[in-house]
Parts: C-alpha cells; sequence; structure tokens
C-alpha cells in the first residue's frame, strides 16, 4: 500500500486539520468528536441541514457545508458510519429554534446511530428531522443496506435542500423538498478497480484486467455483474438504460445529469463518459437542463464512475441556481 499518509489510525483526525487550515474562512473543525461546522454557525431563524458518514469519499460530506448547503457534517472513520454522540454534536453547534434535518445515506449503520442521534436530540429539546436516500437503481438490497444504498443522489440532494433553508423554509417545507428530490433521483456506478482502505492496507476487491464491476457502492460493495471491459459508448449506454428505465425518466422530462468520478479516474475519461450520457438522453427526447461533473462523491482512490440523473421541475431548478459557497462546491455567492 502507497499512501501519503502517517498512520492508518490517525488518517482522518490529520485530513481535518489540513481541511480546516485551508478553509478557515468557511468552515471550522470540532475534534473528539469530529465535526464539520459552517463557519458563522449557528444561523439564527434559520433551519440547520446536516450529512455525514464514513470518510473516503471527500468532498462528500464536509467538503459541502458552508453557505446554501450544509451546516454541519459528520465524518465517521474511513468507510464506517460516524457515532451518535457526533451527530449530535454537530446538532447543538448548528440548530436553533428553526430545527433540523439531518440526511442520511441509506446504510444500516448510518440509519442507525443517526436515528438515535436525533432522538438524543429531541430529548435535549431541539426539533430534528430526517430524510433517507435510496437512488442506487444497482440493487434491491445488499449486505451493507436496508434496501438500496444512498449515492451520488446526496449531492443534489444536499444542494438543494441547503438552499431551501437559506431562503427562509420551515422544517417542515424543507424536509418535503428533500423528499421530492428522493423520489425523483437515480443513480448508478461501475468500477474498473478497487479502493484500499488505510487501516486495511489491500484492495477491497479483486478485478481481472479486462473486468468491470457494473452496479458497484460508493464502499467497493459488489454490484449488479462482473462484465467485460468494452468501449465507452457502450458502458455509458449501459448505465444510462439502467438508470432511465428505473424511475422512470420519460421523453419531455428535464433533468439534472451529474457525471461522477470515484477518484481514480481523470477529468478527460469523466468529461468524455459526460458527453455520450448527454447525447444518448438527448436521443430518448430528455433534457439536460443542469449539469455537474467531477469527483464529488468518491472511493477513496477507485478509478470508475456514477451518473445521476435528477428529474427538475421550476421550484428544483431554482434551488439548484441558488447561490452556494463552500470549499467543493460554489457560485452566484
Amino acid at each position: 500500500m502507497k499512501k501519503i499518509i502517517n498512520d492508518p489510525s490517525t488518517v482522518v483526525a490529520e485530513s481535518l486539520r489540513g481541511f480546516a487550515a485551508a478553509h478557515a474562512d468557511l468552515i471550522r473543525v470540532q475534534e473528539d468528536p469530529a465535526v464539520v461546522i459552517r463557519a458563522d454557525a449557528p444561523v439564527a431563524g434559520k433551519v440547520a441541514v446536516i450529512s455525514g458518514g464514513g470518510s473516503g469519499h471527500e468532498p462528500l460530506h464536509g467538503g459541502f457545508v458552508g453557505q446554501g448547503m450544509l451546516d454541519a457534517a459528520v465524518p465517521g472513520a474511513v468507510f464506517t458510519s460516524p457515532t451518535p454522540d457526533a451527530v449530535q454534536a454537530a446538532v447543538a453547534a448548528t440548530t436553533g429554534e428553526a430545527g433540523a434535518l439531518l440526511i442520511v445515506k441509506n446504510y444500516t449503520g448510518d440509519v442507525l446511530n443517526f436515528e438515535t442521534a436525533a432522538e438524543l436530540a429531541a430529548a435535549d429539546g431541539s426539533d430534528v428531522h430526517s430524510v433517507v436516500i435510496d437512488d442506487d437503481v444497482a440493487v434491491a438490497d445488499s449486505t451493507f443496506t436496508a434496501g438500496r444504498r444512498g449515492v451520488g443522489g446526496t449531492v443534489p440532494l444536499e444542494k438543494i435542500a441547503g438552499a431551501a433553508a437559506a431562503r427562509g423554509d420551515s422544517l417542515e417545507a424543507v424536509e418535503a423538498v428533500a423528499r421530492r428530490v428522493i423520489a425523483g433521483v437515480r443513480s448508478i456506478g461501475v468500477a474498473l478497480s478497487a479502493p484500499t482502505v488505510p487501516h486495511v492496507g489491500e484492495p477491497t476487491f479483486t478485478l481481472a484486467a479486462d473486468e468491470i464491476e457494473f452496479g458497484i457502492g460508493i464502499h467497493g460493495e459488489p454490484g449488479r455483474e462482473r462484465i467485460k471491459a468494452e468501449p465507452a459508448d457502450a458502458l455509458v449506454a449501459r448505465m444510462v438504460d439502467a438508470v432511465v428505465v428505473d424511475l422512470p425518466f420519460e421523453s419531455g422530462d428535464q433533468v439534472l445529469l451529474f457525471t461522477n468520478s470515484m477518484g481514480g479516474t481523470p477529468l478527460i475519461e469523466t468529461y468524455l463518459a459526460h458527453g455520450i450520457a448527454e447525447r444518448l438522453l438527448a436521443e430518448r427526447g430528455i433534457a439536460v437542463t443542469r449539469r455537474l461533473v467531477g469527483p464529488y462523491i468518491t472511493s477513496l482512490e477507485m478509478q470508475g464512475i456514477s451518473i445521476t440523473l435528477l428529474k427538475l421541475d421550476d421550484e428544483l431548478t431554482e434551488l439548484w441556481d441558488a447561490p452556494v459557497h463552500t470549499p467543493a462546491l460554489r457560485w452566484k455567492a
């Protein structure tokens, strides 16, 4: 294993210190338990939007803390859910009378620990609601989840819910917007190579030189099937087919297309895949009106991509376009 680290047991803490130094104008980091907090939190009168999960997926979630998006992110150990006390600390640091919305990816540990934290926060007098995202079309269930996994759709969910909170929506209204996003977003990912978790020291799985894992999870969980490597046109068509038929997306729909690098795929390949996806959607009469391309929800150094489609309406488009200023996502701010 070759990684730019000192000790696997301290990699998250040391990374967070560097993150805090690099973005002190936007965030602050609380240690023990670890929480990334918006620099000006708590914001009076605003619903706090909080998310989190295992580290190793950067910039998710800490990179999305700031104006117009998250008020706090709770990082666990690499590929490991954060503990309830850390989530509770995030609620305490950011939440006022307007309450808080917890955005949770559908993994058993995340769901249980965020649910426990919400109960503890409620006992302390905070008004806390939760939503669970399960946008991965690859599987109906897996050993890592109770149902579909939460993957790339988490990024537009955090952006749009954060924008609703920033414009002054009530907790109930922010939650309603978040649930609309969850209902209209679907994703699928593929892997060309495996990630190596620092404390494990070896790849999570093994692929032959001519194999691709189709439907991979963001922790390296198995997908739908292993397929032979194929040209980008065929691979992206396979991915688009899987996503489009699931909702389904139909001719006349307007969508956000998010083409994501899993961490080890260079932008030259990610943009190539995005262009193919745009063409294929246009051929189906599906209009891509908003786009995001890049490594926004990664799996350490995994080579691979994911494709996410979100069905848009006028309000969701307005919220996507609203100002955002975070370490990893910023426009109009």
